[in-house]
């Protein structure tokens, strides 16, 4: 028995499309982000108060900087819609690109996109408004799709369409937060493009990734901690 098990660690590990470890089943972390926010939404109606304690203002964002992330698992509890609208995107553009990046890039990717969402919100938003939503996060992932399936022009065209009028619908309806729609879909756009376009035949690929994302990441938070400090 050691021996087999010594001989199926040596055995070369099989590979996403663009690096990471395959694993067969379910996309668990589109799943997971799903149930996630969900259950914080029941929690909202449960718990008294929760709600503005989760919600991202940005002239408190430096004294309660937790807001940055939770303000993205949470939804207004005035309509449903919100969060069903998001949650449908999530799935959609989930099951499309954790098969393809793996579960480790696409985690990664859908955080990075989340908090480059309430970067967005704290540069360009006024500093007593509330955001709260998945839209920022969404936006990331609606924008690395984009990378991803670059040289599909039928889906880069179906993609558009819905871009354009996401666009539109930013500006026009009143409510939803272009800016973290913004701040979400270019660090999305940033982040998928460190994974996805390393070539493959780079033997290093893996790691130039990860370090990448590293880096975006560190500059990403050094970002958030500038402009809430300005935003005070």
């Amino acid at each position: 028995m050691e021996c087999v098990a010594e001989a199926s660690r040596r055995l070369p590990q099989q590979q996403t499309q663009f690096g990471g470890r395959l694993r067969s089943g379910a996309p668990v972390i589109t799943y997971a982000v799903i149930a996630l926010n969900v259950l914080v939404y029941l929690f909202q109606w449960i718990i008294p108060g929760l709600t503005n304690s989760l919600v991202l203002a940005p002239v408190i964002a430096a004294y309660e900087p937790w807001r940055l992330i939770t303000s993205a698992f949470a939804h207004s509890t005035g309509s449903i819609l919100h969060l069903a609208m998001n949650m449908y995107g999530i799935y959609i553009f989930g099951t499309l690109l954790e098969p393809r990046l793996g579960r480790l890039r696409f985690a990664w990717l859908y955080l990075l996109s989340a908090i480059g969402g309430s970067l967005g919100i704290l540069l360009l938003s006024a500093p007593m408004s509330a955001t709260l939503g998945a839209s920022g996060a969404l936006a990331g992932l609606f924008l690395a799709t984009f990378v991803v399936f670059r040289s599909n022009k039928q889906a880069l065209r179906q993609m558009g369409i819905i871009l354009v009028l996401n666009i539109v619908l930013g500006f026009v309806v009143s409510g939803i937060s272009w800016q973290g729609h913004l701040g979400g879909a270019v660090t999305g756009i940033i982040a998928s493009a460190c994974i996805v376009l390393i070539p493959r035949s780079n033997p290093q690929r893996s790691r130039i990734q990860l370090v990448l994302l590293s880096a975006l990441s560190i500059l990403l938070l050094v970002a958030v901690y500038l402009a809430a400090q300005g935003a005070k």
